[in-house]
This record gives C-alpha cells, sequence and structure tokens, in this order.
C-alpha cells in the first residue's frame, strides 16, 4: 500500500478514493475493514447507533463492478462515511439521539447525505449524538482517554473518525457542536459558511444557526466532502444560492492567518490562556500569522443574544415537528419547522 497508511481504517477519504481508483484497494475489502474494527472497537467507544452493514455491503460490492467494467468514476466513489443521527436516511431510522423516536424510518436521505452518496460514498450507518443535537451528555466515549467527553453534541461522528472507524462523518453545528467535538478527539472539525450545505432532511434545533458539516482526519478531506455536498437547494429556504470557489487540493497552502479572540482569552482560566499562548506561538514558529482581534462586543452580551435566538427557535422547531411525529410517527419530522 503506498499510501502512509499501514491498515485499510487508517487511510484518509482522499487516500482511499485515490487507491480505489487506482484498483490497489477494493471498496469491499474498506468497507469490511471499517466493520471489522468497529466490531473490535465500538462496545467500548459507543460511537455508532447503528449499523448499516448489509446495505454497506452491497453498495461497495457495486462500486467495486463499476471500477471492474471501467465505469466513470465520482470523487468519493467506494469510501465509507458515518452519518450524525439527525440526518434522515432512507431505510434507514434516524431518531436524533431520542430514544421514542428509535423506529423513525425516514422514506428519503437528507439533502447533503444524497449528495455525498452521488459523489459515490457509502453510508457506514448512524452515528451517536446528543439527544436533539443539544446538551445532554451522550454515552460516546473519548478513544483517547475513556474517562474524558468526546464533546458534543457531534459526539460520535469525532470519535468515531478519531478511533478509525470511518474516515469522515457528517456533524452538525449551532453552539460549537463540530469544532468542540473535533478539539476534544484530535480531529480536523469543518464548519461552513452558514446557507452553504442544505440542512433539508436535517432534524431542527435553530434554523438560522444550524450548519451542516464534517469530521475528518485531513484538511484533504474536508475540501472533498465540500466539493461533494455543497450547492444551492430551492428547497431549504437558507440555502445560499452562491457558487463555490473553486477547491485546488493539489495547490501549495498559503500560511494561514489566525485570529485570537480578545474577548474569549479575557474569560480563559490563566492555565487555558497559557495553553492557548503556547500554540499560537508554534504556529507562529511554523510560519502562520496570528493576530489578536476584538469580536466588537462583550463576550457575555454575544453568549445571551446566542442563548435568546437559539432557544426561542428551538421551542418553535421542536413544537412543529412534535406535532409532525404525532400525525406520522414514522414519517420525516426533520422537513418540520
Amino acid at each position: 500500500m503506498p499510501e502512509t497508511a499501514t491498515a485499510l481504517h487508517e487511510l484518509t477519504a482522499a487516500q482511499a478514493a485515490r487507491l480505489i481508483r487506482a484498483r490497489e484497494v477494493s471498496p469491499v475489502d474498506l468497507v469490511q475493514a471499517l466493520l471489522a474494527r468497529s466490531a473490535d472497537i465500538d462496545q467500548r467507544l459507543q460511537a455508532w447507533v447503528r449499523l448499516d452493514a448489509e446495505r454497506a455491503l452491497a453498495a461497495a460490492h457495486a462500486a467495486e463492478q463499476a471500477l471492474v467494467a471501467g465505469a466513470e468514476l465520482p470523487a468519493l466513489h467506494g469510501v465509507a462515511f458515518g452519518a450524525k443521527d439527525i440526518f434522515d436516511s432512507a431505510g434507514l431510522a434516524t431518531s436524533a439521539g431520542f430514544r421514542p423516536f428509535s423506529s423513525r424510518t425516514p422514506s428519503t436521505d437528507a439533502e447533503p447525505l444524497a449528495r455525498l452518496k452521488r459523489a459515490g460514498a457509502i453510508l457506514l450507518g448512524k452515528m451517536v449524538t446528543t439527544q436533539f443535537a443539544f446538551a445532554d451528555p451522550s454515552p460516546t466515549r473519548n478513544p483517547w482517554s475513556a474517562e474524558r467527553t468526546p464533546g458534543g453534541s457531534s459526539s460520535g461522528s469525532a470519535a468515531g473518525v478519531a478511533a478509525q472507524l470511518v474516515p469522515l462523518a457528517f456533524g452538525s453545528q449551532t453552539a460549537g457542536s463540530i469544532l468542540r467535538p473535533a478539539a476534544f478527539n484530535g480531529v480536523v472539525g469543518f464548519k461552513p459558511t452558514y446557507g452553504r450545505i442544505s440542512k433539508r432532511g436535517v432534524f431542527p434545533l435553530a434554523w438560522s444557526l444550524d450548519h451542516v458539516g464534517v469530521l475528518t482526519r485531513s484538511v484533504e478531506d474536508c475540501g472533498l466532502f465540500l466539493s461533494a455536498v455543497a450547492g444551492y437547494d430551492p428547497l431549504d429556504p437558507g440555502s445560499a444560492d452562491q457558487p463555490l470557489p473553486s477547491i485546488d487540493l493539489s495547490a501549495e497552502p498559503a500560511p494561514p492567518r489566525l485570529g485570537l479572540a480578545r474577548e474569549a482569552l479575557q474569560h480563559a482560566t490563566p492555565r487555558l490562556r497559557e495553553h492557548i499562548m503556547r500554540v499560537a506561538a508554534k504556529f507562529e514558529t511554523a510560519g502562520a500569522r496570528v493576530e489578536e482581534v476584538s469580536l466588537g462586543e462583550p463576550l457575555d452580551r454575544i453568549i445571551a443574544v446566542h442563548h435568546v435566538i437559539m432557544q426561542t427557535e428551538t421551542a418553535a422547531a421542536h413544537c412543529a415537528c412534535a406535532t409532525a411525529a404525532a400525525a406520522d410517527p414514522r414519517g420525516d419530522a426533520s422537513q418540520s419547522g
């Protein structure tokens, strides 16, 4: 295997896609390796809500046949992924971390999930979320230390990617739910600009704050993901009708510009502030441009306004979803609100 990984489950999405395209790795072998990895450690980790092994293997065999037939292959052909359990998945229960919804089985895929499938990716299963992607802790363990939290609400997605159960997984963020678990688990978390990725078919928390994103083990994988799923969706009122700028994954990366929010630093404990400044110094040594910036408002006010918006929209969204669920308990309640 010419890539840096020594086992199939260690491959990033980009590595797997290249090796599959070169016919050096079989999609079937990749899916089987990830299922075996999950069987080995997920009883302890608890990153998966439910695996869809049979359909994943069937999709992998179909991907293998397309490869043998010399068909034109999409960018993520044969690459497995996981989805946070707030993304509707046709024929596979989507419970949003809420036990009474454990049999809620949508008839269609969420739009971003459908787009990733059209890019050739294979859904391996649904990953643990905190209840309704809100604040209650999940059962998922941090793969680096079982006594520590993996963060939320995209707990299973971040822990599963870190533990190499899957190379990439859908997450969502309303108040740090991608970036926090990414940091806690040592993976790459990407929250794109609001409206860049459709939220249609994703269980809502607060519609003007919800973002669809991804957890991966490389920035390159984030670029592949965004290229596959971004784009205008006329059926999502929050979708941005703006073209996605070209993403050249082969380009030499420019030195990053990193901002340190002055207001956040003022609220940090001395130990945390010291650690942040030490990390910032390492980035500067590596060539990054680090600047202290102002958020323009006191942090307490920003948090208070965010809470009002989120709690108001959450109440409205869940009232609508509860009404829809009562009328059709197995239907697509995420289309409400």
